[in-house]
């Protein structure tokens, strides 16, 4: 019996070793990565630029505290600001760390700087902001509440894409709107470009901070930096992790200037974020997508991986939609995918679900085109064998 908490739904499989695209099991069995650790290995398994950095850093120091001044973080903090248009930086172990201190700031902001007693944040019905009490509020699904009441007041849910809707919940306590621009877990949803004009336009008229959480699409998923500089706008807060370190624990929030003010000395902490270690990590992946070109590459494997997909479903009435942007994809499916998931896992391709009939596919920024050729035709296969298995029975 393990001695660990069941509280995952672990494949059958243990992954021993990795190395750019691939991974391999215990076994030795070989498995074609398009899961990238949940959007988190973007620059492949080990990749070996951030490797070397690592190891330098492993060899001089690995923490310190937030005690201290920290070169590294210092750096990393100019190269996310360089990339956004904020102009602070806070670091953190996670996602979910990095939206609650995006919760944090938006209230402190509000009631401490402007002096206005508002605290509700509004977010969107199929978004995933995080685990911890806080941020699985936030999160418009109800499936990661249950058993954990009474949950924490300050949030209000409104349909994805509904401008009306989002335009109603607007009141006197709202404070922030937070949104992710395209859903990952929730099924791999990009917003409205209409959508998005109407939250511009409310957080405008009402002065309400626009917190845009990347933390699955940031660090180049969708071919830019972020998914929010593929739309009109300029978010407040940006939060962000998976592949900010390249499998190192890192999240961050990079916010504007004038909410410096609300975070203080002693206003938030943490022990761990931003360590040494963390940072060259960081560092290190933003420095090697610049040199090596990786969002042009992540736009023209995105488009490829499209294609191949939108051919796939011309053929296939199984599939009901192809949805995504750069190398952050959803095959939209009529029935449940977890059967299909395994099927491919079978056959050495590793997928993801994102809700029950949505496949999530999150390749390495540096899969091939004959590794897209390759999943996609097996694909077909399982697809084709599953539709004769129908019909005989």
């Amino acid at each position: 019996m393990s001695s660990l908490f069941p509280n995952y739904g672990r494949w059958p499989i243990r992954i021993v070793r990795g190395e750019g695209n691939l991974l391999y099991d215990d076994t030795g069995k070989e498995y074609l990565d398009l899961v990238s650790g949940i959007a988190v290995t973007s620059l492949g398994n080990v990749p070996p630029k951030v490797k070397a950095k690592v190891a330098e850093q492993l060899d001089t120091l690995w923490h310190c505290s937030n005690l201290f001044e920290i070169p590294v973080q210092e750096q990393l903090a100019e190269k996310l600001v360089s990339l956004t248009c904020g102009d602070r930086a806070f670091f953190c172990n996670s996602g979910a760390e990095a939206n609650e201190a995006a919760i944090k700031l938006a209230r402190k902001y509000t009631q401490k700087v402007l002096g206005e007693p508002r605290y509700e944040i509004i977010t969107f019905t199929q978004s995933f902001h995080g685990r911890t009490l806080a941020t699985l509020t936030a999160t418009g699904q109800d499936k990661v509440k249950v058993g954990f009441g009474p949950l924490p007041e300050g949030f209000v849910t409104v349909p994805y894409n509904d401008a009306d809707a989002l335009q109603a919940a607007v009141n006197e306590k709202t404070c922030a709107i937070m949104l992710e621009m395209i859903q990952g877990e929730g099924g791999v949803n990009p917003a409205d470009a209409g959508f998005v004009e109407r939250i511009k336009q409310l957080c405008s008229e009402h002065n309400l901070l626009l917190i845009v959480d990347e933390v699955q699409t940031g660090i180049g998923r969708t071919g830019k930096w972020f998914a929010y500089q593929h739309y009109n706008i300029e978010p407040d807060i940006i939060t962000m992790a998976k592949g900010l370190g390249s499998g190192f624990p890192m999240g961050a929030i990079v916010g504007k200037e004038k909410l410096a003010e609300a975070f203080g000395p002693g206003s938030h902490g943490t022990t761990f974020g931003g360590n040494p270690l963390a940072s060259s990590a960081g560092l290190a992946t933003l420095q090697t997508m610049d040199e090596d070109g990786y969002l042009q590459r992540v736009k023209e494997m995105g488009a490829y991986l499209q294609v191949k997909l939108e051919e796939l479903a011309r053929d296939n009435q199984e599939i009901k939609a192809v949805r995504g942007l750069g190398l952050m994809i959803g095959v939209e499916m009529k029935e449940d995918t977890a059967g299909l998931v395994a099927q491919m896992r079978d056959r050495g391709i590793l997928l993801l679900q994102a809700g029950p009939n949505v496949l999530r596919i999150l390749p390495p920024f540096t899969i091939e085109k004959e590794q897209i050729d390759w999943a996609v035709a097996v694909l077909g296969e399982v697809l084709a064998g599953a539709k004769e298995a129908a019909a005989s029975k």
